[in-house]
């Protein structure tokens, strides 16, 4: 337990789970990068974890989701929506 870490820790099972939902439903191949986090969000309104997807397609140049709600939460269909927004 990190008594400095307010954050809660993320599963890895989960973690390597979404990142397969991200590859598949954005279509991307194997070299491209997944990022995914979880921050604290301080937007008014917002659950206080939140996951934060980085697909690093084009370098310097990342597309960036947010779920707003933590990893251990998030499914496939939010993933899913991503695609269509």
């Amino acid at each position: 337990m990190n008594f400095f870490n307010s954050q809660k820790e993320s599963d890895p099972q989960q973690l390597v789970q979404v990142k397969s939902w991200v590859s598949e439903a954005f279509d991307l191949s194997e070299d491209v990068s997944v990022m995914i986090t979880q921050l604290q969000c301080t937007e008014e309104g917002c659950p206080p974890i939140e996951t934060v997807i980085a697909i690093m397609e084009t370098p310097g140049k990342p597309r960036q989701y947010k779920i707003h709600k933590p990893l251990a939460e998030v499914k496939q269909t939010d993933i899913v929506r991503l695609t269509t927004d």
